[in-house]
């Protein structure tokens, strides 16, 4: 038997994985009489972007985002909002900020106390029942005191009264806006911390609170505007250095097409001087090693050994330790000669990986519309980005203001049950829990869009995500079906067309629409599973054992790869279209076979080419941000001058 042969009981690679296609003279690329391809897919697809534009009208129509920017009192109003009777009131101001201690506080997103609209915050202590003492005195006391009580109190109510009617807060404190909320003017005498110049002060209610609790207090709170106030601040900065950002972007995609076209010239430079410098780098690392060995052969601790000294919390003793050393050089000698003698075997790939990336840049000098396309993703990927963030935030304000029964104990049977707050304090709700209040919880309704706003919430972003992925999907198979004009041209630039990129683009979006959903939708099914189980594990965190929390962290692990896995596979898939036009399962099946009859070749081809590319993506993006962190830090004023004031410098940065 010759080596040609094989037994016919034994199936060879090719047949294991399809026979290998074979050279055609006549083929000229791409081929142009195609038919559509995934037309239920497609019509899918197009209806659930009708759906989506339609939800994003219909939250326009009910939502309002100013009930977010806004703080809400207890009755639903908006502090500071123009042309309502709180319009010169822009701070909201707490009754009993100690309430905010209540567990309720993260479970319905409230403190449990009144809440109303201020234009200032209390610059002193004072009780109510020491307000009405002075008021015989002086009426000023009541004008300084009425600002943060409704505007239905009187000076003259007994404290029983004034905690059953709720129209005033039984004590105020020194307090500073922050957030347009009043919180406590902390400040630290001694190391102490203290309230003008105070450790306890009065309740109101005939006792005595330290300082300590209204901090627990107010950090209870604080919780709840963490988020919120780093989204603001965030955006505060994007909104003031937003054209730094788009000037820092243009230099680093012109420094970016710089490098794609030289890189024909330097790739198999870069690339062998790169990995001269790691087995360079190494091989001091082990002359180092062999060092440090020796040089403790002299010390007379040098004779103990990882027995003697046992477990230690401090590292550094093992430093002490010949064995130690000796381990490092034996590991570092090891990663030197795999990577020599991968260097050794391979090195025929890795020339052939290094030519295909210069033949890649000479590709881009050809069609150089290649270079414009990545523009074009970023900003369809921005309006999937902003279409999705404005209707998530009109759907979360949709609706009328909705009341809940707030129990400042947490102790009443009906709290969490909507009330009217114009009729509560008659309701035997206000009769069986003492204290009770009829608060502002959130925007909801009773009507069926209200219902179901939860479920609109996981379709915006189901959908999201979808149009996220069919965005990539379209440049890749765009950018491949133009590569492939220019692959087959036997004669460059003569046998290739005007306009190959625009002319893949268009034979995409026209015949295989289908096919890039069906493919972007296997990805963002994955996605949103991801999704749920991080939300499982974030509801569930405080109730897992450990047994839970290593099958999370499996789940998470296989979803990673198996992400990763078909968005390499859809990739090759999205070429397959590209050329020969075929459905999205076929073309992954073809793919698939090619790949493993070449699995080696693409291996090595495709790590040599993502190295080299990650070598130049460190190139751009750590030159430019250097660049920008001397300007945002003001390090550079010679060339220009950043802006004076950020919240936070890395910003714009990243």
């Amino acid at each position: 038997m010759n080596d040609t042969e094989k037994p016919a009981d034994t199936p060879s690679e090719e047949e294991d994985f399809g026979d290998p296609r074979t050279y055609d003279p006549d083929f000229k690329g791409p081929v142009a009489n195609r038919s559509c391809t995934d037309v239920l897919c497609c019509m899918i697809f197009l209806l659930c972007i009708i759906g989506y534009i339609i939800l994003g009208l219909v939250a326009w129509v009910h939502g309002d985002p100013r009930r977010a920017a806004y703080p809400t009192d207890s009755q639903g109003h908006f502090c500071g909002q123009k042309g309502t009777p709180n319009e010169n009131k822009t701070i909201l101001f707490y009754f009993n900020l100690l309430r905010c201690t209540s567990p309720s506080v993260l479970l319905n997103l409230q403190c449990p106390t009144t809440q109303i609209c201020v234009s200032k915050c209390p610059e002193k202590f004072l009780t109510y029942v020491e307000m009405q003492l002075l008021y015989t005195k002086d009426k000023s006391y009541w004008e300084d005191y009425r600002q943060f009580c409704k505007t239905t109190a009187k000076p003259v109510k007994s404290l029983t009264q004034l905690l059953l009617d709720d129209d005033c807060p039984t004590a105020i404190f020194p307090s500073k806006p922050f957030l347009q909320r009043c919180f406590p003017d902390f400040s630290t005498k001694n190391g102490t911390l203290t309230i003008g110049s105070k450790m306890v002060f009065q309740d109101g209610n005939g006792g005595t609170r330290s300082v300590v609790e209204l901090g627990i207090a107010a950090n209870g709170i604080n919780k709840l505007l963490d988020a919120k106030s780093l989204g603001l601040k965030v955006f505060e900065d994007y909104a003031r250095t937003w054209y730094w950002i788009l000037i820092g972007l243009t230099i680093a995609m012109v420094l970016s097409w710089i490098f794609l076209i030289l890189l024909r010239f330097i790739a198999g430079c870069l690339f062998w001087v790169f990995m001269i410098g790691v087995i360079g780098i190494i091989g001091y690392g082990i002359w180092h090693c062999y060092q440090q060995y020796t040089n403790l052969q002299e010390r007379p601790s040098s004779v103990l050994t990882i027995y003697d000294i046992g477990i230690q919390t401090n590292i550094s003793m093992y430093f002490e330790l010949q064995q130690t050393w000796f381990a490092f050089m034996i590991i570092l000698c090891i990663i030197e000669v795999i990577v020599i003698l991968m260097l050794i075997f391979l090195r025929n790939r890795i020339r052939v990986a290094i030519i295909l990336l210069k033949e890649g840049s000479k590709a881009i000098g050809y069609v150089p519309s290649t270079l414009v396309y990545p523009a074009l993703t970023f900003i369809l990927l921005s309006i999937c980005i902003c279409y999705w963030v404005v209707t998530a935030v009109f759907l979360a304000t949709s609706g009328v203001p909705v009341y809940k029964v707030i129990a400042p104990g947490g102790h009443c049977i009906h709290e969490n049950q909507t009330c009217d707050p114009e009729i509560f304090n008659t309701t035997e709700i206000a009769k069986a829990c003492p204290g009770a209040l009829c608060n502002f919880a959130f925007y909801g309704g009773k009507s069926l869009y209200h219902q179901y706003i939860p479920t609109f919430h996981v379709y915006n972003l189901f959908v999201f995500l979808w149009l996220i992925n069919f965005v990539i999907a379209l440049g890749q198979c765009a950018l491949a079906g133009a590569f492939a004009t220019y692959y087959w041209a036997m004669k460059k630039p003569d046998d290739i067309p005007r306009y190959p990129l625009f002319t893949a683009f268009g034979r995409a979006i026209r015949y295989h629409t289908g096919s890039l959903a069906f493919g972007s939708l296997i990805i963002a099914l994955i996605q949103m599973f991801k999704i749920v189980l991080e939300y499982l594990n974030h509801r569930l965190k405080r109730t897992q054992n450990t047994f839970s929390k290593f099958l999370q962290c499996c789940l998470r692990c296989c979803f990673w790869c198996l992400e990763n896995a078909i968005k390499f596979l859809n990739r090759n898939a999205y070429i397959m279209i590209a050329i020969y036009g075929r459905n999205f399962c076929r073309s992954a099946k073809d793919a698939f076979n090619l790949l493993m009859r070449n699995v080696l070749k693409v291996a090595v081809t495709d790590e040599v080419t993502y190295f080299v590319l990650f070598l130049g993506k460190l190139l751009v993006a750590g030159s430019i941000g250097v660049l920008a962190f001397l300007f945002f830090t003001q390090r550079l004023p010679v060339i220009a001058q950043g802006p004076a004031s950020l919240n936070y410098y890395w910003v714009p940065l990243l």
